[in-house]
């Protein structure tokens, strides 16, 4: 597959095999890329680095708009965690209506979650492992549904950050434990509903 420069310029900084794995599952540039420009902003911004913070936050807004479709879940992310990126520099109108458009998108979410591809998880876990191999279907049946636990929580962040509210939710402090070692849709929708950008108090953002 053909690596951009665009890819080059946004994965550059980081180790070749993880760029490697996530192509090998049939990840573009871009789809790392933007995961890896969503950590770097929730870091900038728990470091205090508000400023830069936004900078990711719009660059990966710029990435979304150039590659990803406007179904993707993390489309929607990207618009919301722009709003942040607005509200940080003091444009509250304007981090709102991006919210609220946000969470319009979000709409679509269930749709998406019915069609996406998971992958098999090699997991130490017996059961896990039996539920893999001779009961597939209801395997992917259960993730689909706590999937959409995630996505329900998300929507219900993103209505509050239209408001200017707190987010009923922790969702970034989720995600170190969360994200899937594989490279497939799930990893993506995982990284949309967490990765959000969002006003909570209680959350460390680690």
């Amino acid at each position: 597959m053909r690596t951009t420069m665009s890819d080059v310029l946004i994965l550059a900084p980081e180790p070749d095999m993880g760029l490697a794995a996530a192509r090998a599952a049939g990840w573009r540039g871009c789809d790392l890329g933007w995961e890896r420009l969503q950590e770097q902003a929730h870091a900038a911004l728990r470091n205090g680095d508000s400023h830069r913070a936004a900078r990711l936050w719009r660059r990966a807004w710029w990435l979304a708009m150039l590659r990803l479709s406007r179904s993707d879940p993390r489309y929607a992310t990207s618009l919301a965690n722009a709003g942040m990126a607005a509200r940080l520099t003091g444009n509250e109108a304007l981090a709102r209506r991006r919210y609220a458009h946000a969470l319009r998108l979000w709409g679509a979410v269930p749709d998406w979650v019915e069609g996406m591809t998971i992958a098999r998880r090699a997991r130490s876990s017996l059961f896990h492992l039996r539920m893999e191999a001779k009961h597939w279907d209801t395997y992917q049946a259960n993730m689909r549904r706590r999937t959409l636990n995630f996505a329900r929580e998300a929507a219900a962040c993103l209505d509050a950050a239209a408001n200017g509210a707190s987010a009923p939710f922790r969702l970034h402090d989720r995600w170190r434990g969360e994200k899937p070692a594989v490279f497939d849709d799930m990893r993506k929708f995982l990284g949309a509903a967490l990765l959000l950008a969002t006003q909570d108090p209680t959350a460390t953002n680690s």
